[in-house]
């Protein structure tokens, strides 16, 4: 049909191309059929083999235009060897260029006026049998435009407007879409009866999505987001991209560049070896590892499927980063000596990352048999054999439940961070070096899972005390900042990350709630969705976090990174206490155990509140 309607356009260039060459319509009907026979016979050869007749008319875009507009040109070349060199009676010579532009211009309106009647149609006969939902995209940039677009092709929303923060594009029109300034959202949101907003400023800082939404939020409107910037940058994002915001994309800061140098000293063309790889952190380790191209990677997890799982993810990144490496994995329990001897030894690792430990602050104050032997001699068993194989750098990822510890977990990582500056005064051959931060979202056993799952069951939400704060950091900053971390190391600091503000857990459990679409039942609101709830603490538990156990961090090249200044405990008494600690853990004796564990970190203690049962909160 489309063929159909070229044909008889062609003759309507022709015509008009003669008229307007000799100034008066043509009466010549023999030049004119020439013309248009011609042309038709030469657009065929063209147009079929180039696939302009494969385009689906009422998806019609830039892209389809572009490809109209080289047919036509290449269209002139043929017109121009036969009317301008060889000439036909009654054809003038200009004609062969004419002809090519007054076809195009018709072709392209006739596809653009199809293209809009039959989208038009379409919604039409669909909105009869949905309600379309009114529809405001937050930011006119690239992305909102890209939206925009993909908008035009889903009956089922109505693009209503745009809204920005810059000045100049107030009241102006993106294809024929108004843009209203940011300060007359109210009046936009109530005169256009808009459903929901979706925010288009993918490089917006954090601080800036969070004051949107909050303010969205509270007009009960629906809130969702672009993917990332990643995404918007290739075009790769279609309407079904859109997404609810995450707590994940407004707390935590706006990350900062990292430093290549410090990423790449101790990675770039190296066997790396990764402990506790499946995990949250060292999962994402092993993805930042490979941006940095090491020549071998060694995975090393206790979890077979979480071994598979983060093995076939790997490889899939590397295939498309086109990264040529040597992945490695290892099943293997690092608290076993002769298993970390075995794999240090026949890889020969020369940056070694330590991320494996059982960090579930409940399940290792049930279980400190379990916890103390994983976390305490997984790093010691590791550092030793790194030593031996002459690892030239060993990161530790530590964590700020070992300042001034009130639990088994903490207390047992403060343990592994003197191990390291221990062994660090002792030689100097392989730089030991810890790096300490707090929460990150997302990971395995943290609150944000756990709330996402309390409010889709509809709550309540259990919180263990109203004042409880903690730091959060995304996994990825978290990560990288670990690794660059790595690179300053010269041997026995204690590095730790700046996690920003606390977050106070009540106001993140409400955060997560609105997020939801839903609202936060109390004695303001009897009538609202889903309740947050008290339990108390439980074992070991505090109601802050601490990140130094000392004062006066120094700072480093990095303004995310301090050095903290504490004291070490000198090997020879360490290595004697950590025998005995070993000899207790065989033995199953949990009191002596505990006991060791309070000489080796005297500023261990158990807290007096009474605390709740481990499984109720995170």
């Amino acid at each position: 049909m489309v063929f159909g309607f070229d044909c008889l356009l062609c003759l309507i260039a022709a015509w008009v191309a003669l008229a307007l060459r000799l100034g008066e319509w043509p009466h010549d009907l023999h030049a004119l059929l020439i013309l248009t026979a011609t042309t038709l016979l030469f657009w065929t050869i063209i147009a079929w083999p180039t696939g302009l007749y494969r385009n689906l008319i009422r998806f019609s875009g830039a892209r389809a235009s572009g490809r109209l507009f080289y047919a036509c040109a290449m269209l002139g070349i043929p017109l121009t060897i036969i009317f301008g060199f060889i000439q036909i009676d009654g054809v003038p010579r200009t004609i062969a260029v004419l002809h090519p532009i007054i076809f195009f211009l018709l072709m392209l309106f006739m596809r653009l006026s199809l293209r809009f009647v039959v989208s038009d149609y379409l919604h039409l006969a669909r909105g009869r049998t949905e309600e379309r939902r009114r529809l405001l995209i937050y930011g006119a940039g690239r992305g909102g435009q890209q939206l925009a677009n993909s908008l035009r092709q889903e009956p089922h929303l109505l693009l209503v407007g745009y809204i920005d923060d810059d000045e100049r594009l107030s009241n102006q029109q993106l294809d024929g879409i108004t843009v209203w300034h940011s300060s007359i959202l109210d009046s936009v949101l109530e005169e256009r009866r808009v459903n929901e907003v979706v925010l288009a400023i993918p490089s917006a800082l954090r601080v800036r999505r969070r004051e949107i939404v909050e303010a969205l939020q509270a007009r009960k409107i629906r809130v969702r987001m672009l993917p990332g910037i990643g995404q918007l940058i290739d075009g790769h994002f279609a309407v079904n991209d859109i997404r609810d915001v995450q707590v994940e994309d407004l707390l935590g800061r706006d990350a900062v560049a990292p430093n290549e140098l410090l990423m790449g000293r101790s990675l770039l063309s190296k066997n790396v070896l990764v402990t506790g790889a499946g995990g949250s952190i060292g999962s994402e380790l092993c993805r930042q590892i490979i941006h940095s191209r090491p020549k071998r990677l060694i995975l090393v997890e206790q979890s077979e499927y979480f071994l598979y799982a983060i093995e076939s993810e790997l490889r899939r990144l590397a295939l498309a980063e086109g990264c040529e490496l040597e992945l490695i994995p290892e099943l293997a329990d690092v608290a076993d000596k002769d298993s970390v001897f075995r794999i240090f030894r026949r890889w020969q690792p020369e940056t070694v990352y330590h991320a494996a430990a059982y960090k579930h602050v409940p399940l290792v104050e049930s279980n400190p048999i379990a916890g103390m032997r994983n976390n305490i001699f997984s790093t010691l068993y590791c550092a030793l054999a790194a030593e031996a194989v002459g690892v030239r750098r060993f990161i530790l990822v530590s964590t700020d439940k070992a300042v001034r510890p009130t639990n088994v977990m903490g207390a047992s990582k403060r343990v592994c961070e003197l191990i390291l500056q221990a062994r660090a005064q002792e030689q100097d051959k392989t730089l030991f070096t810890m790096v300490r931060f707090g929460n990150v979202l997302g990971s395995s056993g943290s609150v944000v899972p756990l709330f996402k799952q309390q409010i889709a069951a509809g709550g309540p939400v259990t919180i263990t005390h109203k004042d409880v704060t903690r730091y959060f950091m995304t996994i990825p900053e978290a990560s990288q900042l670990v690794i660059q971390a790595g690179g300053m190391a010269e041997g026995g600091e204690v590095f730790v990350l700046d996690m920003g503000q606390p977050v106070l857990i009540r106001d993140l459990a409400e955060t997560m709630v609105r997020l939801s679409g839903l609202t936060v039942r109390d004695a303001a609101t009897p009538e609202g969705d889903v309740e947050i709830i008290e339990v108390g603490l439980r074992p070991g538990e505090k109601l802050y976090e601490e990140l130094l156990i000392g004062d006066n961090p120094a700072p480093t090249v990095h303004s995310r990174i301090m050095q903290a200044r504490e004291a070490v405990h000198p090997w020879n008494s360490l290595s004697d206490i950590l025998e005995g600690l070993a000899d207790r853990l065989r033995q199953g004796d949990v009191s002596q155990a505990l006991s060791i564990l309070h000489k080796l970190v005297p500023e261990y203690h158990r807290p007096t509140h009474k605390a709740a049962a481990p499984n109720l909160s995170i």
